[in-house]
């Protein structure tokens, strides 16, 4: 398959992740919306390393997907507490964790 082909699709999968970011106001959609940016960067370094034909792009992914795994679980461990506390799962709402 052409390079050109997976740009695209990772072009669009960032939109759609800066669309979510950008729109909704959920904060699990929020996250999601970041994982699918995170993903659509991983999709380019292993579409760029294929084609060049070296691993660099590769060890990319990893350290990408360890960020994303870090993320997701600081993330998810505030939402969780902040869901405990107010009962709401609304971005607006977490102006306390401002210091």
């Amino acid at each position: 398959m052409d390079i050109a082909f997976f740009i695209y699709i990772s072009m669009a999968m960032f939109a759609i992740g800066i669309i979510g970011v950008l729109a909704k106001r959920n904060t699990l959609i929020f996250f999601l919306s970041i994982e699918l940016m995170l993903n659509a960067a991983n999709l380019l370094f292993v579409a760029f390393s294929r084609q060049w034909g070296n691993q660099i792009g590769l060890v990319w992914v990893f350290f990408v997907l360890v960020v994303a795994a870090a993320e997701a679980a600081v993330g998810l461990a505030i939402v969780i507490h902040q869901f405990r506390a107010k009962q709401v799962v609304d971005i607006d709402q977490y102006d306390e964790l401002r210091g």
